[in-house]
């Protein structure tokens, strides 16, 4: 466990060095982010960056796509996160054949975790950067035995608390 802890705060000072810049920037923050939790790069994992995404005659591109786990769109430094969902859905509507699970929103500094499958509106989680050692249960879902994660806004498991 402290193994875990000590390669996420690893990946956390690394992050804090970088200014954030979604062009320049993305592409390693990712592939750092991937090492953290246990694989060797986000290639080595499986996973794509740039990966293009048809709709229609137009063609976009996520920041990464790992199939069929995880869609993640970056965005600079400060953006206000909640201004992309739309971007970030649709990109996750269109991502088939094996769309992913999960989707992240991250502006270097904070991620927005969202599952469709659960929850549309809201995201499940919302995570520090500088929170990620204590709170990387929520991001279960990075590592290569893909674990269940926890959630601190998973609506649909408080309502089945409440239920019980």
């Amino acid at each position: 466990m402290s193994q875990i802890v000590e390669s996420i705060t690893r990946f956390v000072d690394y992050a804090k060095t970088l200014e954030g810049d979604e062009k320049g920037e993305a592409q390693v923050f990712c592939d750092r982010l991937f090492q953290a939790f246990g694989h060797k790069g986000y290639k080595e994992a499986g996973a794509t960056l740039e990966y293009r995404i048809k709709k229609g005659k137009t063609t976009n591109f996520a920041d990464l796509i790992w199939k069929p786990r995880l869609l993640i769109e970056m965005k600079k430094a400060g953006e206000k996160l909640h201004l992309h969902y739309q971007q970030a859905f649709e990109y996750w509507i269109n991502a088939v054949p094996n769309r992913p699970r999960y989707v992240i929103l991250c502006n270097f500094r904070e991620f927005e975790i969202y599952d469709f499958d659960k929850q549309l509106n809201h995201p499940v989680d919302t995570v520090a950067l500088s929170d990620l050692p204590k709170r990387y249960t929520a991001f279960n879902f990075l590592f290569p035995d893909e674990r269940k994660p926890q959630f601190d806004n998973d609506r649909e498991a408080v309502s089945r608390k409440a239920a019980d």
